[in-house]
């Protein structure tokens, strides 16, 4: 069963409440997305863990429900 954008961005957005998240449906078949998402939590962390976080707050789903995640993490700019 396929996520759609709605629930990928509530769950970022449960997982970090300050984020700004931007989902896009790459092939529209709800299947293949990328995100874009900007963070304070981010601040000091490696990519690696900016995206680990961002995997975490999907709850396990990556994989399963959610095939295909193309993702871009950022800090706020100043």
């Amino acid at each position: 069963m396929a996520m759609d954008a709605v629930e990928i961005e509530r769950l970022i957005r449960e997982g970090l409440p300050d984020a700004k998240v931007t989902i896009e449906d790459l092939r529209g078949d709800g299947d293949h997305y990328a995100a874009h998402v900007v963070s304070a939590a981010f601040e000091g962390k490696t990519r690696v863990q900016q995206h680990q976080m961002v995997y975490q707050a999907l709850q396990g789903r990556m994989g399963g429900q959610l095939h295909a995640l193309a993702l871009q993490t950022a800090v706020p700019e100043s």
